[in-house]
């Protein structure tokens, strides 16, 4: 499952490999080559293996790419191929990047709280993949309030960039997440819940919602797909907006203590 070691290793730049997961397939084979022959020197090393000895020299004098390092982390986190519950605790995180959020570059991610999405609530996802909150511009006028992560940051927002979010500025955003796709439909449901929570409009005579998004017309349709397969009911698309018909917007109410969602009431 999402996400793994190699889609990690990518979110790295490097000025010597093309792809940056080789250069982890390199410092791995390097450091098998010399646990088996602890004696040979960078040079030997890198004859054996069609290296650079300076290369070789920083990995066998304990040095270590940041992609590799980085891929360490979040192992110790679970992150890399995590279980179901880590995966959803991921999907969840990625709403509320993708609706109330941003990742900046230097893959920190920061969540938007206010009144419609409450800052537990997304304690809760975070706390969920093993990390604890800061938060900032709370006492800020004109600043909205934002919860980051308080350690691993930018391991963490890495890891969301290998499962789809973006980087910086989500205008125009032309892809909408595979893994919203692939995991089981209550994480998708969830999801969605998150991204409605964060961005849809609500109106006092009526149920339906909308939600005004400046992304491509690719992604507004993603979205559409993604809502009705949850609701089951009518999601359209139009100058450059999602509009949640009542029937679905009501499918969308929370689930009551047993956990199911409850059913349409009449329309208004």
């Amino acid at each position: 499952m999402y996400p793994t070691a190699q889609a990690l290793a990518r979110t790295y730049s490097d000025r010597e490999y093309p792809d940056p997961w080789q250069k982890v397939l390199d410092y791995r084979r390097v450091r098998e080559y010399a646990a088996e022959h602890p004696n040979h020197g960078r040079t030997r090393v890198g004859s054996a293996l069609e290296l650079p000895p300076s290369r070789v020299r920083g990995w066998l004098d304990g040095g270590m790419p940041d992609s590799v390092r980085g891929i360490q982390t979040a192992i110790g986190h679970g992150w890399i191929d995590p279980d179901e519950a880590t995966t959803a605790a991921f999907v969840d995180l990625l709403a509320h990047v993708l609706a109330g959020g941003s990742i900046n570059d230097t893959f920190v991610p920061a969540i938007t709280v206010d009144d419609s999405v409450a800052t537990d609530e997304v304690r809760s996802v975070f706390e969920a993949l093993g990390v604890d909150i800061l938060t900032r511009n709370g006492e800020v006028d004109n600043r909205a309030t934002e919860v980051v992560p308080a350690a691993d940051a930018s391991v963490l927002g890495r890891c969301l960039v290998a499962i789809g979010a973006p980087v910086g500025e989500k205008a125009g955003l032309d892809s909408f997440p595979q893994v919203v796709w692939d995991v089981p439909k209550p994480v998708r449901e969830s999801f969605v819940r998150i991204y409605v929570g964060h961005r849809a409009l609500t109106y006092e005579t009526k149920d339906t919602r909308v939600i005004q998004e400046d992304r491509s017309r690719a992604y507004l349709d993603a979205l559409r797909d993604v809502l009705a397969d949850v609701t089951g009911e009518p999601v359209s698309v139009g100058d450059g907006r999602v509009t949640v018909s009542a029937a679905a917007a009501r499918r969308l109410a929370k689930p009551d203590r047993t956990g199911s969602v409850p059913s349409s009431s009449p329309p208004k």
